[in-house]
């Protein structure tokens, strides 16, 4: 039977020694053994118990609740891995949500949004954070189409935003539909809704030649919540939009 001094599973787990006493003193996780000279050690199963306090650390759970979930003696180790499972799927839907929401928003600064902070939440959901408003800035706010975007959007009202949203969400379900259809990156639908993408923020925002159209798609797999965005309509969309932009300027010659 294997046992781990303290150093050993403080080192294994990524924890400090001072947790695993504080565990232990709260027993929360209480080695099964301890050597002659009084040294704590710990076997297998408590590496076990050690991991699931630290998921359940990392979700947010107090060391309370986690001492309440680990002791029922009515759940199974099967149990905890199908609440496990659960647990995570909803932080993964959280965690998209957030960052839909950050693309959006970026997106949306960029192209230099006039609302009121209420309205910006309306349009742009609860998790809308003005912070990325100085972010857009910070990067953009240099170039020429940030100050056409601005000159513009000047003239937006929050009923302009809702309807430039709702068709964002409309156009990405049709992206989706054509990548789950089986059309290539490189075929002509794609590229002709490649094509209806940069003409949109053309139509909407600035003049988006293919230079910056091809900057634009490299950012959508860059920057992960830019990518979550199109992940959440449909795995593999984000990278299938960057190939069908990339193909369609090749197309345009540039």
């Amino acid at each position: 039977m294997t046992d781990y001094s303290v150093g050993e599973v403080a080192k294994v787990a990524k924890v400090t020694v001072r947790t695993l006493h504080h565990y232990d003193r709260i027993r929360l996780l209480s080695p099964s053994g301890r050597t002659a000279a009084g040294y704590r050690r710990y076997q297998d199963a408590d590496l076990d118990r050690l991991q699931r306090i630290l998921f359940y650390r990392e979700l947010g759970f107090s060391l309370e609740e986690i001492a309440a979930i680990l002791d029922d003696d009515s759940t199974t180790p099967s149990e905890h891995l199908r609440r496990q499972h659960a647990l995570l799927k909803d932080r993964i839907r959280h965690l998209e949500t957030l960052a839909a929401a950050v693309e959006q928003a970026m997106e949306a600064t960029t192209m230099g949004i006039q609302l009121t902070p209420e309205e910006k939440f309306e349009v742009f959901g609860p998790e809308y954070d003005q912070a990325w408003e100085t972010e857009a800035e910070q990067r953009w706010g240099d170039s020429e189409a940030w100050h056409e975007s601005q000159r513009r959007t000047a003239s937006y009202g929050k009923a302009d935003w809702e309807r430039i949203t709702a068709a964002q969400a409309a156009f990405n379900e049709r992206l989706a539909a054509a990548m789950k259809a089986g059309e290539a990156p490189d075929s002509g639908p794609a590229m002709d809704l490649a094509e209806e993408h940069r003409r949109q923020i053309c139509d909407t925002f600035y003049d988006c030649g293919y230079p910056m159209h091809r900057c634009l798609a490299e950012m959508y797999v860059a920057d992960p919540r830019f990518t979550a965005t199109y992940e959440k309509v449909a795995p593999g969309l984000a990278q299938w939009l960057h190939d069908a932009i990339l193909a369609n300027a090749t197309r345009a010659g540039h």
